[in-house]
């Protein structure tokens, strides 16, 4: 009996082995991948880890956009009291408590396990949800990102942009070159705890920073451009205006200012907050009206046997094509030699002028200078213009467009047009971008657009536009320059009718015997005679184009008036230069219709060019210290016993600084310092 039940015990014993080396091997062996994957997935969790995004630098290494570390705030609303929650966080980190609250339950009734309370907190903010940490309050969470950070705040906001909450560009290089600047992002494997807590981590995937851009701007040129398109708008009570500083020989686009302009530190949280967005040099095309006849007697230049002392017959100031009576804005003239015509900007002695150049010729060198298609920077919303096909033109057409109307152009574009008369001819491709990380960007090989002999007798007849004729007011001191000015009417698609709101233009260089900047002003909205491109542009002009001589430190080729002299600034007659629209029998201004647009590019004319080295001396002057590393009281005191003056940013020890340490300080110049904990 006792036999018998050792063996049933036995045989127990038996099974009960047998059935745990089963499980065993079907854990260990058969299924061993499927629960080492289940435990993975219960003790583990990956994370993304963000690549830092490419820092902008103006032409000199000054930042322009950097990314800074910061902070976020998120909790579980599925795991939280609503109420509770929104009070203590409402209290801590300066919210609204009811506006939390709503959040808080819109989240935890979509189910969401993951809300974010509040981004980029401050470092108090950070030690009051540490402090609440350490109390064992496991439902509110640190996130660590980072926040991009534009350090001159407006300045070059059109051309920089702006980023979303996400990194991603939304607007300018940003967005034109977001691909490039983000990165690639690393991935990191997170061991846990049962509360899903970090208890160590491996990163199995490194990320990859994002490719840091070197742009053309200059940060001094570009300040003084948006100061003066501002003053010029504001002034004129306009209702828009854009700059544009091109080097005539590289493109390289060393200023665009568009006004109004927006801070792009500040998220956008209404549709109003994006019309100042809009950038007015690349995205909004508009009549040129007067600076067009450039173009205009460029191509008789090239095509005829016309040349600045050949009679032109302005026939007093009015002429009639078919049912339409075209005039001059001011007293007509007679016969004068075709600089004049440009000088005085006769509309009719332009229109004499494109009746000899043809249709065929207009239209081909309207697309040799660029115009119809795109300049190809990598902005987003860039407008080719309107050049519509020959086929579209109206009887009048050709001579609409010999004054600068029945075409669209862009504030960009007409500085790329200038750049061919102050280069000797050819067409240069606007170069916003001028390194990659440490790679300096190829110029793109110019093509010939003009002879050089004719750009060169372009070029004296608009130094005639400053001497003699409506420029007088752009007249530079100290330097020698050719300009042309220009008001539009602007054309009303609703009445189908020109308004009495004028587009104010003006397009010159610096110096005359060898251009070293191009500038173009754009003032759109301007009303009266004052807000003609003579009085609302030329001052603009001449600022801006004063101070980039000064900051590439080109020599002076005049001498400058002496004491209780002044420059000619022309009478209201001479600066009178607006494209009047073609006149019906009612005497109303109308414009014909066409609606094509070619959007074929133009094919090289004579072949590329090489391109002409320019070399610009350094400016003479103190060199800025190193801060790097010390505190705000440490720099505020270095930058006093130096005579210098710092303005500061943010708290704890300095990180970034512009001018970077031992660059040449300019007179007036101050240093801004980023501070970081």
């Amino acid at each position: 009996m006792v036999e018998r039940r050792i063996l049933c015990l036995a045989v127990l014993f038996l099974l009960w082995g047998g059935w745990i080396l089963r499980n065993l091997v079907s854990l260990q062996v058969v299924n061993h991948q499927t629960y080492v994957g289940k435990a993975h997935r219960i003790q583990e969790k990956h994370e993304t880890i963000p690549a830092a995004r490419g820092t902008i630098y103006d032409r000199d290494g000054r930042p322009l956009a950097m990314s800074l570390a910061s902070q976020s705030v998120t909790v579980d609303p599925s795991k939280v009291n609503a109420a509770v929650t929104a009070d203590l966080l409402g209290y801590l980190l300066h919210l609204d408590r009811g506006e939390l609250f709503s959040r808080i339950r819109q989240a935890a009734e979509a189910h969401r396990h993951d809300l974010v309370v509040k981004r980029n907190i401050s470092a108090d903010e950070y030690d009051n949800i540490l402090n609440l940490r350490a109390r064992h309050v496991e439902w509110v969470n640190v996130v660590h990102e980072s926040t991009r950070h534009y350090p001159n705040g407006q300045l070059a906001a059109h051309v920089l942009g702006s980023v979303d909450f996400e990194e991603k560009g939304n607007a300018g290089i940003e967005q034109g070159l977001d691909s490039e600047l983000r990165g690639t992002p690393g991935k990191m494997k997170m061991l846990t705890d049962v509360q899903r807590r970090g208890i160590d981590s491996q990163v199995s995937v490194a990320p990859k920073p994002g490719t840091s851009l070197t742009l053309t701007i200059d940060e001094r040129l570009q300040f003084v451009a948006e100061r003066e398109i501002a003053a010029a708008v504001q002034t004129h009570n306009a209702i828009s205006g854009s700059v544009v500083v091109m080097n005539p020989y590289t493109g390289d686009v060393l200023a665009m200012a568009s006004y109004p302009t927006f801070d792009p530190n500040q998220p956008v949280t209404s549709a109003e907050q994006m019309a100042p967005r809009a950038n007015h040099a690349v995205g909004v095309p508009f009549e040129p009206g007067s600076v067009y006849k450039v173009i205009t007697l460029s191509a008789a230049l090239e095509t005829t046997t016309l040349r600045p002392e050949s009679p032109i017959n302005c026939n007093g100031g009015k002429i009639t094509l078919f049912t339409r009576t075209i005039h001059d804005s001011h007293a007509g003239m007679g016969v004068v030699p075709m600089a004049t015509v440009l000088a005085k900007s006769s509309n009719v002695g332009a229109i004499q002028v494109g009746m000899k150049v043809g249709q065929t010729n207009m239209y081909d060198y309207m697309r040799r200078f660029g115009f119809g298609r795109k300049t190809g920077v990598p902005l987003p919303g860039e407008s080719s213009g309107l050049v519509r096909k020959i086929e579209r033109w109206g009887k009048t057409t050709l001579a609409s467009v010999s004054m600068g109307q029945e075409v669209s152009v862009t504030t960009l574009q007409l500085a790329q047009a200038a750049s061919v008369i102050a280069n000797g001819g050819v067409l240069v491709k606007p170069r916003l971008v001028l390194k990659k990380n440490d790679q300096v960007q190829p110029v793109t090989p110019p093509v010939r657009v003009l002879k050089p002999e004719s750009a060169i007798t372009m070029r004296q007849m608009m130094e005639g536009v400053v001497l003699y004729g409506t420029g007088a007011r752009a007249r530079l001191m100290g330097y020698s320059s050719g300009g042309k000015t220009g008001s539009a009417q602007i054309y009303d698609f609703a009445s189908k009718h020109y308004t009495h709101t004028y587009n104010g233009s003006y397009m010159g260089f610096a110096p005359m015997t060898n251009p070293s900047v191009v500038v173009v002003v754009t003032v759109n909205g301007t009303h009266g005679e004052g807000g003609f491109g003579a009085y609302s542009a030329g001052p603009a002009f001449k600022a801006i184009a004063s101070e980039a001589l000064r900051v590439f430190d080109v020599p002076k080729d005049l001498e400058e008036p002496g004491a209780g002299k002044t420059l000619i600034a022309g009478n209201a007659a001479d600066l009178n230069d607006l494209a009047i629209a073609d006149l019906d029998g009612n005497g109303r201004s109308i414009l014909e219709e066409a609606d094509e647009v070619e959007a074929a590019p133009a094919a090289p004319i004579y072949g590329p060019m090489p391109v002409p080295v320019v070399t610009v001396a350094a400016p003479a002057g103190p060199r800025v210290p190193n801060f790097r590393g010390m505190t705000m009281r440490a720099v505020l005191a270095e930058a006093a016993a130096k005579g210098l003056t710092v303005l500061p940013a943010g708290s704890g020890v300095a990180r970034v600084q512009s001018p970077p340490p031992g660059a040449p300080l300019h007179q007036g110049e101050r240093i801004r310092v980023q501070f970081d904990r």
